[in-house]
Order: structure tokens, then sequence, then C-alpha cells
């Protein structure tokens, strides 16, 4: 059912660019001699990640190795993020930093994929003259097609937005540092249109891929040695897929049960969940699995009503309230993060204030939290003046940042005391003579190591010390 190419072993590496969640990914791998060589970054979302793997094992079948250093390789390429302004930046600053390596080797060719491929073709094409290649999200098995028209002096463009592509068949290259977790795409495209956000016009509308390759794939990761799949995509609680043959409809909750027993040793969570969508049988499936992480990433964007509706959010304070109640009444343990805007168009100073209420409310272990950026081409920009000082933004964003970090820090205080189970991810950042993994609420513990532990077991956790990011403990005795 999927493509395997084994002679290709990525490792990733990924760094925090901001306390804004913004993540740069380069790929760093095992060169193959002979062949022509490709070099990848992704920036933005999870699923960035996730299309640079595809993209990776695309290009593998086409007999392109990658390598972890741009000056030798053929084939450069950024996967892209168009949902805040500082990424588009970034991508192009690396583009300049990417044309100077073609000064110095004639003949490699730079190519834009993702979301910013998709809203900023023209310009990068004809204004900015960086690439050679433009590609959309959902056009990357066009890939070496392209490429083999660019060394021959085309540019090679493909952004046509597909109702159907998933890549359901295509074996991801895991870009991961650790083999122990993993993401599973499980769908792509939005139908969710927020007022302020670019992503159904830069992925296209919601499809999902059949649960039969999704499975597939989690077996297939589980026997690989990995612990832990995150299933993705822009809504993951509008999941829906029927069986052409048999009329069986599976659910976002129906495929949560059977990627969970798939084994009980395989974690699962999932990202992102939308607060319209998230359903009572979600949170039951969630409640009844202990491989089903207790974690819901559940973002608000605001905590009040009226600015809600100007999102486009379809819900309002009370019910967001109400699906938060439901998560706490029903899995008790779990921990709920957010993301948040500050400073959408027209916002009062009495409703930031509900934002920040809502966060007390909530309770959040974590969240991303930004100003708002207005993207050209969203509802927002046509409809409604960006007209919040950047000042002001800036001084709402620490607000609700130094609250998140008081409650944070809280949050993990109470930890304290409290014994996990922890899938151990690999060292610790600071020292080789701790591992660090997370706990079923996705929070990062960092513990000594003990003799006969490696990446990818369980041990048991009891927390001693916590900061507003992380706990520490000691292994007991299970």
């Amino acid at each position: 059912m999927y493509n395997q190419n084994p002679t290709l072993e990525g490792i990733g590496k990924k760094i925090d660019e901001s306390k804004q969640g913004e993540v740069f990914f380069q790929g760093q791998f095992t060169d193959q001699g002979g062949a022509k060589r490709f070099y990848i970054e992704s920036y933005g979302c999870q699923m960035n990640f996730s299309d640079s793997e595809i993209v990776a094992s695309i290009l593998g079948e086409a007999g392109f190795r990658p390598t972890r250093n741009m000056e030798e390789s053929d084939l450069i390429l950024i996967n892209t993020c168009s949902i805040r302004e500082k990424a588009e930046d970034t991508v192009r600053k690396r583009l300049r930093v990417f044309d100077k390596v073609k000064e110095g080797r004639p003949g490699t060719l730079v190519g834009v994929l993702g979301c910013m491929a998709e809203r900023l073709k023209s310009k990068f094409l004809d204004e900015e003259k960086l690439v050679d290649l433009v590609i959309g999200p959902d056009a990357y098995r066009d890939l070496p097609t392209l490429v083999a028209g660019a060394e021959d002096g085309e540019k090679g463009v493909n952004v046509f937005l597909s109702r159907e592509e998933t890549y359901a068949d295509i074996s991801p290259l895991r870009l991961d540092s650790n083999g122990v977790a993993a993401f599973i795409s499980i769908m792509r495209g939005c139908d969710n249109m927020c007022s302020f956000c670019v992503v159904p016009f830069t992925r296209g509308r919601e499809r999902s891929r059949d649960c039969f390759s999704i499975l597939a794939e989690a077996t297939d990761l589980y026997n690989k040695g990995y612990r832990e799949v995150t299933l993705l995509g822009q809504n993951v609680d509008s999941y829906k897929w029927e069986n052409p043959e048999s009329g069986q409809k599976v659910s976002f909750a129906n495929l949560l049960e059977m990627v969970a027993l798939v084994h009980p040793d395989l974690r699962v969570r999932f990202s992102t969940s939308h607060p319209k969508d998230i359903t009572d049988e979600v949170l039951h499936t969630m409640a009844k699995y202990e491989n089903i992480c207790k974690y819901i990433h559940l973002p608000v964007q605001s905590g009040n009503s009226r600015v809600l509706d100007l999102m486009n959010r379809t819900y309002d304070r009370e019910w967001y309230m109400e699906r938060v109640d439901a998560i706490y009444r029903i899995i008790p343990d779990c921990a709920i993060s957010s993301d948040i805007i500050a400073g959408f168009c027209t916002e009062t100073e009495e409703e930031h204030q509900d934002t920040l209420s809502m966060i007390e409310y909530s309770n959040y272990s974590m969240s991303y939290m930004f100003f708002y950026s207005e993207r050209p081409g969203t509802m927002a920009a046509r409809k409604f003046e960006d007209d919040i000082p950047q000042e002001v933004k800036k001084r709402r964003l620490q607000e609700i940042i130094r609250l998140q970090n008081q409650i944070s820090f809280k949050h993990n205080q109470n930890d304290i005391g409290k014994t996990f189970k922890v899938l151990i991810e690999g060292d610790s950042k600071r020292s080789d003579q701790d591992f660090k993994g997370r706990n079923s609420q996705n929070k990062m513990i960092v513990f000594p190591k003990k003799e006969g532990l490696k990446p990818g077991d369980y041990t048991t956790v009891k927390v001693y010390e916590a900061t507003s990011a992380t706990l520490k403990g000691n292994i007991v005795s299970e």
C-alpha cells in the first residue's frame, strides 16, 4: 500500500525561533554518493513538517538523496507558512541566503513549497526572481517533473488546489530526531472560514484520508519502534470518511479508537481541535483508552463573543466555556492548551479583559499567543480595518503572556509530588546524564537516566520541581 525507500534515513532538528511558537526545521541526513542532492527547511505548523516528510519521500522515489549541507545541494526547498507576517519575513531572508548559495554553485535550483507558494507565486517568480520552483501543498507529486523542467530553464509552477489529494498512498520519510514520535496526516484543507486565516485559500477544502491507510501507517510506525503518533489536521474533529464499498461512515471518534487499538503501547495524540466540533463522543473515547493522551489543543482566539463573531469562529464565549467544562468533567486529568490573538480589529479594552478572564477560567497548561497580523486576501483584510495601534497590540499581548506564564507555573506546581507515566524521547538539552520525555498531558519532564532504559521506553517518574515550562523528577520503582 505504501511506497518504501529504506535507503533514506532522516534525522530532524527543530529549533524554537521565538516564544510565540514559530519553528525552524532543517532536515539532516545520511548522504548517498552519486545522486542529486536536496536540502529542505520547514516553517510554521506541524502540517508543514508532515508535508516535508511527504516531499522527501517523493524526491527519494525520483532518485534524489538528502543532504544536511545546502552548499552541496542541487535542490534547495523551503516549506513555507503564511499564517503570520513574521514567518513570511523569515522565509524572504532565507531565500536571499539561498540566492548566494546559487551564485557559488551554478545550476542549483531553489523552490518554495506550501502556503506562501500558493499565495505569492507571481511575486516570487516575476518580481523577486529568487526561486525556480513554486509548488502548492496539493502539487507535491508533480515535483520531480517540475524539477526536470527547471533544469532545462523553465519556471516550474503548480499551485492547483485539489479536492481529492490526501497523499494516502505515500509513506512519509520520517524527518524526526528520535524515532519515537511521528506525525500522521489524517486530512487536508479547511472549510472553516475564520476571517483572520489564510488556510482555506492556501490549502483548499477539507478532505479526509481513508481510515485503512491511516491505520496501516500507524501500525507500520509501531512495528518500526515508534511509540507515539500525532494525528494531524487543520480541524481533526471534522474528520469524516465513508467506505465506498460498505457505506460505513467513520467519524473522528471512531478513528481515534481504531488507532488506539493498534497497540496499547502506542500513544495517540491529535491536533488541532475546533471548539465548535469537538464532541462528547471524542471525549468519552479519550477517557476510555489509557494510551490516548489526556491533552487537547483547543484554540479560543478571543474570550469575547462579539470579537469571536467578527472572527467568524461560529461559537461564542458561553459555548467555549461549556466545552471546557465538558472536558474537565469527562476527563478530569486532561490538560488544555490554546491559541490566542491579541488586538483583533475593533477589540476594546473590556473585550481584551474577557480574553484574560477566559485564560483563567480554562486554566490552560500553555498557549500560543500572538498579536493580530493582517493577512492579505482574508475576509478580515477585505471587510475590517486593522485599527488597533501596534503598541496597544503589543501591550495586550504582553499582558496575555504574563498571565499565561503565571497560570502555567501554577499548573505545573500542582504536579509536584505526582507520579506520571513518561515516554522517553531522548537526552535532555542541558545534560546527557538526564532523559527528557512527555507525560500524557504533553508536559515535558526531565529526570536522571537509569541503566537499561532508552528512548522509546516508558518509565514512571515522580515530580519534585516545576517551572512554567518544564517538570523535573526522578524515576520511581514500578
